[in-house]
């Protein structure tokens, strides 16, 4: 007897039956969906053999890109489909829900505020056990106090990798906006404290009050314009003349104090005493005098005069 082999299938057949089910796969969403939210037809999709997937179009406002799905089989040498399942998918351009995300990995750098405490992370690959007392005075002094250690857990080489970095990247590197203007670098400047350990060769702290890295971790090729060693050109004082006052030009008053207390004195000039008296006019044979004042005007009265003169002399 020969062995026959059996070609192995890549992809389901379409299947006749379970494409004419179209009516069948509506009625079976009639009965779950809302009124007016199923749409059109939008094909069927083999999901393997004799099952497939009927898609239908969801008019619902709130499931914009949605799509309807009523799975439909039929056993082996059967003309009929029955209903599997139906379902709500998403499609390709359905609006979706962000991925969750575990509380604990929620909080990103710079969200801690006053009074939060963070959980504490046992397997936090940014840490490594830290040096233990071992009982020896020295040792355990060396350890403590000039190696930083005496703790649980220290900074592992991964952990200060990537705060070397995220520093050297930031505002605290040299592609900082303000650390590419400036004309010096940390390193030569007197108000740069290196730090210890491992990071001391590219970073130290910025004691510079008037610098705006004061307090914060710099590198060494980082700058700003508080440099202790920098300096600008001086310019030279413009000359200014004594300032010229004008006398001539000012008038100076006396002006005496009044005193609140006092009221001024009443005018003792009566009503219409301050108006001039009108004048009267009289004429008596060719000489004008005006009254009230005791002149006379005319050239009788110069001739007469000048004849009173002469007999005198």
């Amino acid at each position: 007897m020969v062995p026959t082999l059996t070609p192995k299938r890549d992809a389901a057949k379409q299947d006749a039956v379970l494409l004419a089910a179209v009516d069948l796969a509506r009625a079976a969403l009639e009965e779950v969906a809302e009124p007016g939210t199923i749409g059109a037809h939008a094909g069927m999709e083999m999901l393997g053999e004799r099952l497939a997937m009927h898609w239908f179009q969801c008019l619902s406002p709130g499931y914009h890109g949605w799509r309807w799905g009523v799975s439909v089989a039929r056993v082996p040498r059967a003309k009929t489909a029955t209903v599997c399942e139906t379902n709500l998918l998403p499609g390709p351009d359905a609006v979706l829900a962000p991925e969750w995300l575990p509380y604990a990995d929620r909080l990103a750098p710079g969200d801690l505020g006053p009074g939060d405490v963070l959980p504490r992370r046992p397997d936090d690959p940014n840490l490594e056990a830290g040096f233990e007392a071992t009982g020896d005075e020295d040792v355990d002094r060396m350890a403590f106090f000039e190696l930083g250690l005496g703790r649980r857990r220290v900074l592992s080489p991964e952990g200060r990798d990537a705060a070397a970095k995220r520093w050297y990247d930031g505002e605290s590197g040299p592609k900082a906006e303000i650390a590419l203007k400036a004309t010096a670098r940390c390193s030569t400047c007197g108000y740069f404290v290196p730090m210890a350990g491992a990071l001391r060769a590219v970073f130290g702290v910025c004691a510079n009050e008037w610098s705006p890295s004061d307090g914060r971790v710099v590198s060494l090729d980082h700058g700003c314009g508080a440099h202790s060693e920098t300096d600008i050109e001086q310019p030279e004082p413009t000359p200014i003349g004594e300032p010229i006052v004008d006398e001539l030009a000012v008038d100076v008053e006396q002006v005496l104090p009044v005193d609140p207390d006092v009221e001024p004195p009443a005018d003792p000039t009566p009503e219409g005493a301050g108006e001039p008296a009108p004048e009267v006019v009289h004429s008596i044979e060719g000489a004008t005098a005006v009254e009230g004042t005791g002149e006379e005007t005319s050239e009788d009265t110069a001739e007469g005069t000048a004849e009173d003169t002469g007999e005198r002399d």
